[in-house]
């Protein structure tokens, strides 16, 4: 199997779809590239390539030969996201600076050239000798140095026998600009009214200003679809309180190494993941798990970078650091779905490729028509105003920017919600689904037992658990465990043990407080002559309930019943995704009995038990054959194959590393709530995309032909290239604000 580098170029320069068409494709056909994907929206190139063929170097240098150029990265392998935000920052100020000098020259021109026909008095004022020199000089600068971008953007493409955005921009304005220098020098070559009708300075200065203006709306309106990874690389902190050599140091939380010891003060955030051992504290983990109550951590506590320590000092020992702690996989799994692409933008990018020649062929085909057929005194007017607006007023940067941006949102709101997406066709997909299929334990249920009931026989029930408790804290066993945290949660004392005896299989036995406890199975106290006849359990065996029997000096004192009992909110998660139309299956490899009372209590209809790995993956493949759309809801590693298998895998952010590599989406905090929230943001975010590809395929097939002129036969009117490239930068800065909208989607995450 070959070698393969991932490596992503944060790159400038691009100013439509068609700049990133032409990227991308001189990336994919590079020798040794696997694949290469360019997202417009996010400005980032991402490569997979054999390093053996070729390098991140070779591949920058392929990117700067076709004129666009990359912000380079201290390790020259990743782009970072700081890499990402200098480009958006950078790109933003330099639209800026060019718009607002670009403004301050063409407001005379418009002045000089506009007045007088909008207020007859002043026009013989304003038309006086040196006055079309004036605005020669100006748009001069307008052009060739404020819109210095679109001419050699254009040439650049030429030279690669491409035409792109640039290309439509510089050959109307430089058309018109041509036109009317030749009109100045020698009026008499044409036949108008009079010779000020035949300059078109301020239509040149006017529309690269105008387009200048939209550049600089999208700039600030892309900057704020990043704000999602931006966020969550301001939680973690800069620095770390190390303890090196019995003394405390500052230092940076990129040089931390996996084994130092950090020293985390009350309030201050936990720097990387690691392990607690020493100290007691109370850590808010609402950023990972959405649960707003603290965590209590002590000394073998696993701990997450970036939650905030509130009470007391820990001393920790880092395990996970750089690129590998749980915040950096989220950053990473954002940052990837934000530059991959849904399956509908595929046709978007196949018409934007063919877009700009077309749109070429269209404005020449509009001059020669107007040129053959209109009067001798307006031919060339009415020529050029038609070709100058088709090549305006037609925007690829809609049309680039429609389904991009709207990607780059969704996801970053549903990373604020805890729901990692991990590609735009996951995304899409996700909107079709019919079904979801959820494994049982760690999914519906907690995944862990926990104590049901507490039934006391002549004894009172905080007593039988305390006696209960104190034997139990001698063992590891995971009913052990349960007992232990009901009475933590009860605030009862665990009591001093004497002669503990543990027998594999049964149960075990000691001295609590003199007195001699057994607590086991049913066949223990038989064995050990503790009569129980009379007790009648039935109904928590049915219930699917392990029953842990317990006995006081020979005598029968009580049951706890233990189960895996179901998550906070699962009820009304399920509710909610039977309300938006979806249906739901519960499969488990557990016994009926059990599945049964646990699909009863979460109210599921359809339950599938007693299933092995490759039984649930059967179940997928033929609800698959039925025509079905299947989500698969999983945590554990017997689940990674299903969850492959389904149209979307569901991963649980508190289940195992390989089923959240398997699958499509993976739910930070572990609740069910998370798959109704992810079905409901994946329908809004392609509804979005849809309303602006409408928008963006609507605009142009309305545009392109009003500016060729076809309604001016009917009503006289043609449509001003001012005017169009108005229209045509309001366009994509419409599009870009109607993805943002997806920023105020309600979730309803608990």
């Amino acid at each position: 199997m070959p070698k393969e580098n991932r490596s992503e170029f944060a790159i400038t320069g691009m100013h439509c779809a068609a700049c990133a068409n032409r990227i991308e494709k001189e990336l994919a056909n590079a020798e040794g590239v696997g694949s290469a994907n360019v997202n417009f929206a996010t400005s980032r190139a991402t490569v997979i390539f054999n390093p053996d063929l070729t390098s991140y170097k070779k591949l920058g240098a392929l990117i700067r030969s076709i004129g666009y150029d990359y912000i380079e990265t201290e390790d020259g392998a990743d782009s970072t996201q700081e890499a990402e935000t200098l480009l958006h920052e950078k790109e933003y100020k330099e639209s800026k600076k060019r718009f607002l000098i670009s403004l301050v020259l063409t407001l005379p021109v418009a002045f000089l050239s506009m007045t007088g026909h909008i207020y007859r008095p002043l026009e013989d004022i304003l038309n006086f000798p040196g006055r079309s020199v004036i605005e020669l000089l100006l748009t001069t600068v307008v052009l060739f140095w404020c819109g210095s971008q679109f001419f050699t953007g254009a040439i650049t493409a030429a030279k690669h026998r491409a035409a792109d955005m640039n290309t439509l921009v510089a050959i109307g304005t430089f058309s018109a600009y041509i036109f009317s220098l030749v009109a100045m020098i020698f009026p008499k070559f044409f036949i108008t009214t009079g010779h000020s009708s035949a300059l078109y300075f301020e239509a040149s200065a006017m529309i690269i200003t105008l387009i200048l203006m939209g550049r600089f709306l999208e700039a600030r309106a892309r900057q704020k679809t990043s704000t999602a990874i931006r966020s969550l690389m301001e939680l973690q902190p800069k620095t770390a309180h190390v303890e090196k050599d019995g003394t405390e140091q500052d230092i940076a939380i990129t040089e931390l190494r996996i084994g130092d010891i950090i020293i985390v003060k009350p309030g201050e955030k936990i720097p990387v993941d690691g392990e607690v051992i020493s100290g007691t504290s109370s850590v808010d983990e609402s950023m990972i798990t959405g649960e707003s109550v603290p965590v209590s951590k002590s000394t073998g506590a696993a701990v997450i970078g970036a939650t905030i320590n509130q009470t007391g000092s820990l001393k920790m020992r880092a395990t996970k650091v750089g690129k590998d702690t749980l915040l950096q996989q989220i950053i990473k799994m954002v940052k990837e779905a934000q530059g991959s692409k849904a399956p509908i933008q595929k046709g978007a990018d196949i018409i934007a490729s063919y877009f700009v020649p077309v749109v070429i062929c269209i404005a020449i085909a509009a001059f020669v028509i107007w040129f053959a057929i209109s009067s001798h005194e307006t031919r060339i007017s009415m020529a050029l105003t038609t070709f100058i607006s088709v090549l305006i007023v037609a925007c690829p940067c809609a049309l680039g920017l429609a389904t991009p941006t709207a990607i780059m949102v969704g996801t970053g709101k549903g990373a604020e919600n805890g729901i990692l997406i991990k590609s735009g066709e996951a995304l899409e997909i996700a909107h079709k689904v019919t079904t979801v299929v959820m494994d049982k334990t760690g999914t519906i249920t907690t995944g862990k037992p926990s104590v049901t009931d507490i039934l006391p026989h002549n004894m009172d029930e905080k007593q039988l658990l305390r006696l209960v408790a104190s034997l139990e804290s001698k063992s590891e066993h995971p009913l052990a465990v349960a007992i232990l945290s009901k009475g933590k949660e009860l605030n009862i004392e665990v009591l001093p043990v004497e002669n503990f005896e543990a027998t594999p299989g049964f149960g075990i036995k000691g001295i609590v407080t003199g007195k001699s406890m057994i607590a086991g199975t049913a066949l223990m106290l038989q064995r050990e002559g503790v009569n129980f006849e009379d007790i009648d359990t039935e109904a928590l065996h049915k219930q699917g309930k392990t029953l842990v029997f317990i006995a006081v000096d020979g005598e029968f004192a009580g049951t706890i019943a233990i189960a895996d009992t179901i998550k906070k909110g699962t009820k009304k998660a399920l509710e909610r995704l039977e309300n938006i139309g979806l249906e739901t299956i519960m499969l488990t490899g557990d016994n009926r009995l059990t599945a049964n009372e646990i699909a009863r209590e979460a109210g599921i209809k359809n339950v599938m038990a007693e299933l092995l790995p490759g039984d649930k993956n059967e179940v997928i493949k033929r609800l698959q054959k039925e025509g079905k759309i299947v989500a698969m809801v999983g945590d554990g590693i017997n689940d990674a194959p299903s969850l492959a298998q389904a149209n979307v895998g569901i991963a649980m952010g508190n289940g195992t590393d390989i089923a959240m590599e398997a699958a499509d989406i993976t739910l930070v905090r572990g609740n069910l709530d998370g798959v109704a929230a992810s079905i409901d943001l994946s329908r809004a975010t392609i509804k979005n995309i849809k309303e602006n590809l409408f928008f963006a395929f609507f605009y142009n097939i309305l545009g392109i032909p009003i500016a060729a002129g076809i309604l001016y036969p009917f009503t006289g009117w043609l449509l001003n290239p001012v005017i169009a490239s108005l229209a045509m930068a309001l366009s994509s800065v419409s599009v870009v604000t109607n993805a943002l909208r997806l920023r105020n989607l309600r979730l309803g995450m608990e």
